[in-house]
């Protein structure tokens, strides 16, 4: 199972982040409780997470040891709240960390768009990210976080976030391909989350994997594409 989460203690890291209440308050904290107990149904034997833990021989975080005996309670973080939970819930001894680092080389593709004169194209494109970033705040006011979980994971959604990237491939010329560039870097971090999931995994394991929507559909692919794995879908199991 890849479930694609929004970042509950944005860091800031994407093109439009989106501005969330707190996580920790009262009615928060409740929703969150509800989405690990759906999960839980799946009955997971282990759970990844987006932190990169190749110093780590058996990548198993220290950070979830520290959890079970109490500590963590009060992070914001996706990781925790979901990841952690639900391990523990589980009675999971351990969360692996799978991320890898990765390049993300936007700047080439800005000045690509610039020199052409296609500047305004681009930030047009990048602006309906951002329309789409304000849509998902103005849900968030209302709506539950299992049914923004489910909103994320719905199969449309994320065949429409990874759009973006593929109609990007229009900027380039020649040998110059910023654009290429850009979602083969992408593909290629992915590609080794990928493989780290896979060095990580036995035959017969349940796995939730607990990253980043926009991870969404490299995952999904990594997983359809492996003999023997099966996809099973979050929305299955997330409440309303």
């Amino acid at each position: 199972m890849v479930l694609g989460t929004y970042h509950f203690a944005n860091p800031g890291l994407d093109l439009h982040n989106a501005t969330v209440d707190d996580v920790l308050s009262p009615r928060r904290q409740q929703e969150v409780s509800e989405v690990a107990a759906g999960l839980a149904a799946f009955r997971p034997t282990k759970v990844a997470v987006e932190v990169v833990t190749d110093a780590i021989p058996d990548r198993t975080l220290d950070a979830y040891r520290r959890y079970l005996a109490g500590e963590g309670a009060q992070e914001r973080n996706e990781i925790f709240q979901i990841g952690f939970r639900l391990a523990k819930q589980v009675g999971l001894t351990s969360v692996i960390g799978v991320d890898a680092k990765g390049d993300f080389p936007f700047e080439e593709l800005e000045s690509f768009a610039e020199a052409e004169g296609r500047g305004a194209e681009l930030k047009a494109s990048i602006d309906s990210i951002g329309s789409r970033t304000r849509k998902f705040e103005r849900r968030a006011k209302t709506s539950s976080v299992g049914a923004l979980l489910k909103g994320l994971n719905d199969p449309a959604a994320i065949q429409e976030d990874h759009a973006w990237y593929m109609k990007m491939l229009s900027f380039g010329r020649g040998g110059d391909q910023p654009a290429a560039k850009l979602l083969g870097s992408w593909q290629a971090r992915n590609v080794e989350i990928c493989a780290r999931l896979v060095q990580a995994v036995k035959p017969g394991e349940r796995v939730v994997v607990v990253f980043g929507a926009g991870h969404s559909y490299l995952l999904r692919r990594c997983v359809l594409d492996l003999p023997g794995w099966t996809l099973v879908e979050p929305n299955l199991f997330l409440p309303d």
